[in-house]
C-alpha cells in the first residue's frame, strides 16, 4: 500500500457508487461518490488518507483488484499536481466503469505495497458493553473505515489485561464486558484492512448495537488473500510501459 510517503503513493477511500453530474466533495454524512460524466469518464471521489497522488500514476483498487491510471486530480474543483492526505480529492480514472469500484474500495500504488483483499486479520479488542458473553463464531458488523460487513470472531485467542496487554488466558472460551483480548476475524465478504500501526485510518474498528459500543479495536495484523487475476486497463499498462522505458516523461517522484 504505503512503503514511504516521501514517495509518489497514495490510499483513498471510495464511499459511494453513482451515476450523475459531477459534484466533487463530501456530504455531512461523510458520502463520497463516483461519476460517470459524459466525455471526460469516471471520478472516482474519496478522502486521501496517507501518501500522495498525482496525474499519470498507476493505482490499484481493492479488493475489487482493477488496476488503471489516473488521469488528472482534483480538490475542490481545482487541478492539482499531486494531493496529500486530509485532501477531499476527486481523480479522472481512465477506461474504467463506475461498476468496477464499489463502496468501501481502497485505492493504492500498484507498485508501492498496494491495497489487497483481506482473507482474516488478527485484532486486539476491548469488550465495552455486552450483557452476555461472545464465544468465537459472533458475527457483528464493524464499522471499519467507510465499510459495515459481517466479520466473524473466529478464533478467541487470548485474554490480556486492558493496560498492560499481558497474557492472561490462552483461548479463553468466551469474552464479556470489561474484558480485552486478542483474537481472529474472518470477514464475510471482500474487503481491505490494514495494520493499524502502518496505516491508522486502515486499521482501527468499533461494533454497535442498540445505540451501544459493544467493542472497540485495532488491527494488529492481516493475512492478505493470494491475488487472483484482476482487471487491468490498457492505460495502465501503457503508463507501466513509460515508467519503465521512459520515466523522464512522468511527473517528478516526491
Amino acid at each position: 500500500m504505503i512503503a514511504d510517503t516521501s514517495q509518489s503513493d497514495c490510499a483513498v477511500l471510495i464511499d459511494a457508487a453513482g451515476t450523475g453530474e459531477f459534484e466533487a466533495g463530501i456530504s455531512k454524512h461523510g458520502q463520497i461518490y463516483i461519476y460517470k460524466i459524459g466525455g471526460i469518464g469516471t471520478v472516482p471521489v474519496g478522502r486521501m488518507k496517507t501518501g500522495v497522488l498525482k496525474p499519470a500514476m498507476v493505482v490499484t483498487f481493492a479488493p475489487v483488484n482493477v488496476t488503471t491510471e489516473v488521469k488528472s486530480v482534483e480538490v475542490h474543483h481545482e487541478a492539482l499536481s499531486e494531493s496529500l492526505p486530509g485532501d477531499n480529492v476527486s481523480f479522472n480514472v481512465k477506461n474504467m466503469s463506475v461498476k468496477d469500484v464499489h463502496h468501501g474500495n481502497a485505492a493504492g500504488d500498484s507498485k508501492n505495497y498496494p491495497p489487497m483483499e483481506a482473507a482474516g486479520f488478527t485484532a486486539q479488542v476491548i469488550i465495552l458493553n455486552q450483557p452476555g458473553q461472545i464465544s468465537a463464531g459472533y458475527a457483528p458488523v464493524p464499522d471499519c473505515h467507510t465499510i459495515h460487513i459481517v466479520c466473524k470472531f473466529a478464533e478467541l485467542k487470548e485474554k490480556t489485561d486492558g493496560h498492560s496487554g499481558k497474557e492472561l488466558e490462552v483461548g479463553p472460551k468466551f469474552l464479556k464486558s470489561g474484558d480485552a483480548a486478542i483474537i481472529y476475524m474472518v470477514p464475510g465478504k471482500p474487503m481491505c484492512v490494514e495494520n493499524f500501526s502502518d496505516y491508522p485510518p486502515l486499521g482501527d474498528f468499533a461494533v454497535h448495537d442498540m445505540r451501544q459500543t459493544v467493542t472497540v479495536g485495532v488491527i494488529k495484523a492481516v493475512e492478505k488473500k493470494a491475488a487472483r487475476a484482476g482487471k487491468v486497463t490498457k492505460s495502465s499498462q501503457k503508463a507501466q510501459r513509460l515508467n519503465e522505458y521512459y520515466p523522464q516523461y512522468l511527473p517528478p517522484q516526491s
